[in-house]
C-alpha cells in the first residue's frame, strides 16, 4: 500500500513546528517509541523531517517485562530503528511497576537519565489529541481541578529544573490519524496486548466511554476535548503565574525558628480563584501528603476569620492559627 515519501500529515506536522517551536533547528531529541501505532508515526515523520531541520535523534524503548512478549517487542523496534538508520537503545525494568502510574513514573525517569547523560534537549513522546481526550476525561473522573485536565501540553520542562524539555508534537492529530497513517505507508505496528486489558481505567476509558459519548452526545467528542484541554493550558498558565506574583507578596517561609506565616491582606480581596492556588501552594510546602479542596477550603475561611480562630491539624501536625493580621502554622 505504500505511499510516496510526503502526504498531508508530513506537511501539517512540519507547518506546525514552524509555527510552534517545539522542536528547533538542530536540536537534539530523544523519541520514546514503544512500537504502537502512534510512536511508530511519530517516528516515521521525524524521520522524514530531519533532513529539513538537522535534527540528531536517538530512539528509546523501554521493556516493562509486562508481558511475555515484551523481549520480542524491543527486538521489533530495535530492527525498525536499524532500517531507518537511527540509533536506537532498550532499557529493561529493573522491578516490576504494577500500575499505570509507577510504569509511567519510571518511564520518565528513565528518559531524564538519558537525556542527562547524553545531554539530549529535547524528548519526544507520541502523545495525540486522543490521549489528550483520555487524559481530561480520566483527572477529571479522579476530581482534580484546572491543572490536571490541561494535562499533556505541547510542552513542558522533564522536571522543575531541567535542561531537557518533553514535547509532544502529534496533539493535533487522533489516533484514527495516526491509524491511518501508518496504513497509507504500509508501517509495521507491534499490537501491545495490555491495550486491550479492560483493568486499566485509561483503557476502560478508552475502549467504552470514550465510544459511548461518540456514539450517543457527540462523534467529534475527542477533538472537542483536546481543544477544551488546549484552552485551560493557557488559563491555568495565567493563573499560576498571578498565583506566583501574589504568594511572594503574602507567604513568609520558615526560617530558622520562626515558622511559616501568611498576610491576610492583600490575600484575603484577592479573587476566589488565585486564593486557592495561593493556599494550595502553601500546603503543598507544609504538609506531608497529598492536598485535598477540604484542607485548601480551611484555610481560605480563615482568611476572614476572628483573631485566634484555628484549623483542625493537617497532616503532619501543623495547623493554622490566625494571629492578627496573619495566619501562622504551628504544632498543634
Amino acid at each position: 500500500m505504500g505511499g510516496g515519501p510526503w502526504s498531508s500529515t508530513h506537511a501539517g506536522v512540519h507547518r506546525l513546528l514552524r509555527i510552534r517551536p517545539l522542536l528547533p533547528q538542530g536540536v537534539t531529541g530523544l523519541v520514546a517509541v514503544s512500537g504502537g501505532q502512534d510512536s511508530v508515526c511519530l517516528l516515521k515523520l521525524l524521520v522524514d523531517l530531519q533532513p529539513k531541520w538537522g535534527w540528531r535523534l536517538q530512539v528509546v524503548h523501554c521493556d516493562h517485562r509486562w508481558r511475555p512478549d515484551s523481549a520480542a517487542n524491543a527486538d521489533f523496534v530495535q530492527d525498525l530503528c536499524k532500517q531507518w538508520g537511527v540509533a536506537c537503545q532498550v532499557v529493561v525494568a529493573d522491578a516490576d511497576y504494577p500500575t499505570e502510574a509507577a510504569a509511567r513514573q519510571w518511564r520518565y525517569q528513565v528518559f531524564e537519565t538519558l537525556a542527562h547523560q547524553g545531554n539530549w534537549t529535547h524528548v519526544v513522546t507520541g502523545h495525540t489529541a486522543s490521549d489528550r481526550a483520555e487524559t481530561l476525561l480520566y483527572n477529571l473522573l479522579r476530581g482534580s481541578g484546572s491543572d490536571g485536565l490541561q494535562a499533556l501540553a505541547w510542552q513542558r520542562p522533564m522536571a522543575p529544573a531541567s535542561p531537557t524539555t518533553v514535547v509532544r508534537p502529534l496533539l493535533a492529530l487522533t489516533r484514527q490519524q495516526t491509524g491511518e497513517f501508518c496504513r497509507q505507508f504500509d508501517l509495521p505496528i507491534w499490537s501491545d496486548s495490555t491495550n486491550q486489558d479492560t483493568h486499566y481505567a485509561r483503557n476502560r476509558i478508552r475502549l467504552e466511554l470514550l465510544p459511548y459519548l461518540q456514539e450517543h452526545f457527540n462523534p467529534g467528542v475527542e477533538a472537542t476535548l483536546a481543544t477544551t484541554a488546549e484552552l485551560l493550558v493557557a488559563e491555568v498558565e495565567l493563573l499560576e503565574t498571578m498565583a506566583a506574583d501574589l504568594y511572594g507578596q503574602v507567604v513568609q517561609p520558615a526560617q530558622g525558628e520562626d515558622p511559616w506565616r501568611m498576610a491576610r491582606s492583600p490575600l484575603s480581596s484577592a479573587p476566589l480563584a488565585l486564593q486557592r492556588r495561593v493556599l494550595r501552594r502553601v500546603l503543598g510546602q507544609v504538609t506531608t501528603a497529598q492536598v485535598s479542596f477540604a484542607q485548601v477550603e480551611k484555610l481560605v475561611a480563615l482568611l476572614t476569620a476572628p483573631n485566634g480562630s484555628r484549623s483542625d491539624p493537617f497532616p503532619g501536625g501543623l495547623m493554622a492559627v490566625v494571629e492578627g493580621e496573619g495566619v501562622v502554622f504551628r504544632h498543634g
